[in-house]
C-alpha cells in the first residue's frame, strides 16, 4: 500500500543501486568461499540460513538486544495516540509499539516490511521530549518504514555480518595453532579471512554512504508530513546533545545498531571519522531543516541557519 510519506525517486535509487552492488559482492563472496573451502552446500546454507534468519527475525533480535518490550495502548496512551495520528496523516499501517527501558534518548523502527514492523521508543527519549518534538522524531521513523528503507538496510548489513562472523571465528579459533594445522589449510583460512575482512570493508562503506542520505530523506519526509520542521529541529538537538553526556560504557551494546537509530549513540565525529558514520552530522540535518522551515514559512528553530 502506497502511504501519503512523499516519494523520493533518489533515496530509489541509491537504495537500488546499494543492493545492486552488494549483490555482487555477496555473489563473489560466496564463490571465493565455495573455491577456498570446496564446499559449496556448507556455504551456501550457512550464508542462506543467516539472511533469512536476518530478514525474518530481525525486529526480534534489535528489541531484544536494546531491551525493548511491546506495550498497549493502556500502558502508554500519549505514544500510541501520537502514532494512531501519524499513521493516520500518512496512510500507513500502524506498527507495533515498543519501548526500551533505556536512559540513552533514542527511536528506532524495524521489521521486514510495512505490515511487520516495530517502532520503538527509549524511556529516556520519552521522558525528554515535548509532545511535539516526539511527534517529529516517530514521524521519522514511520518514514523509514513507509519508504522500506528498513528492510533495505536490513538485507544490506547482511554481507557485513556474515564477513565479520567468518573473521571473528578465524580469530578468536585455534585455526593458527602450532602443530596442529598443516601448511595448506593455514593457507586456505588466512585467505578466507583476507577476502571476508575485503568484503567485510567494502560493504561497510556502501551501508554506510547509504545510511547518512537515509536520515537526510527521512527528516525531509517527517518535517512535510507534520508541517513542523522546528520540531524536528529541536528533537534532533535536544537528544544529540544528551548522548553526549551517556557514559560511554553504557552506549557499547546500542553502538551496534547506530543505522537503525533516528541519532547515532556516538558523540560528536571529528574530521576523517564522519565518513565512517551511519548518520550525516547535525549540523547537516539542521541546515536542511532550517531550508524545509523557510519553504514552509515557518520559523527556524533556534540554532539552526536558514
Amino acid at each position: 500500500m502506497q502511504s501519503r510519506f512523499r516519494s523520493d525517486r533518489r533515496l530509489t535509487v541509491r537504495m537500488t543501486v546499494t543492493l545492486f552492488l552488494l549483490g555482487l559482492l555477496y555473489v563473489a563472496f560466496v564463490a571465493a568461499l565455495i573455491v577456498l573451502l570446496k564446499s559449496w552446500v556448507l556455504v551456501v546454507v550457512f550464508a542462506a540460513g543467516l539472511l533469512g534468519a536476518q530478514y525474518w527475525f530481525s525486529d526480534r533480535i534489535a528489541l531484544y538486544a536494546m531491551h525493548g518490550r511491546i506495550v498497549e495502548r493502556e500502558q502508554y496512551p500519549q505514544l500510541h495516540g501520537v502514532v494512531d495520528r501519524l499513521c493516520a496523516v500518512a496512510d500507513m499501517p500502524k506498527p507495533l509499539v515498543a519501548v526500551s527501558d533505556l536512559d540513552m534518548p533514542n527511536a528506532f523502527a524495524t521489521g521486514r516490511n510495512a505490515d511487520h514492523a516495530v517502532l520503538c521508543v527509549t524511556s529516556g527519549l520519552l521522558r525528554r521530549l515535548e509532545p511535539d518534538e516526539l511527534e517529529g522524531v516517530l514521524a521519522h521513523e514511520l518514514s523509514h518504514v513507509a519508504h522500506k528503507d528498513v528492510a533495505v538496510i536490513t538485507v544490506a548489513s547482511f554481507l557485513g555480518v556474515i564477513a565479520g562472523l567468518i573473521v571473528r571465528f578465524a580469530f578468536y579459533s585455534e585455526l593458527f595453532g602450532r602443530g596442529r594445522k598443516d601448511q595448506n589449510t593455514v593457507a586456505i583460512f588466512a585467505m578466507v579471512m583476507a577476502v571476508s575482512a575485503a568484503v567485510y570493508a567494502i560493504s561497510f562503506l556502501l551501508i554506510r554512504a547509504l545510511s547518512r542520505y537515509r536520515e537526510l530523506a527521512a527528516d525531509r519526509a517527517a518535517a512535510l508530513l507534520t508541517g513542523r520542521p522546528s520540531a524536528l529541529a529541536s528533537a534532533l538537538t535536544k537528544v544529540t546533545g544528551d548522548i553526549g553526556r551517556i557514559p560511554t560504557k553504557d552506549l557499547r551494546t546500542a553502538q551496534a545498531f547506530n543505522a537503525f537509530y533516528f541519532t547515532p549513540a556516538l558523540g560528536a565525529e571529528p574530521g576523517f571519522a564522519k565518513l565512517f558514520s551511519t548518520h550525516p552530522s547535525l549540523e547537516q540535518r539542521l541546515e536542511q531543516l532550517a531550508r524545509i522551515s523557510a519553504e514552509l514559512g515557518e520559523p527556524a528553530a533556534p540554532g539552526t541557519t536558514a
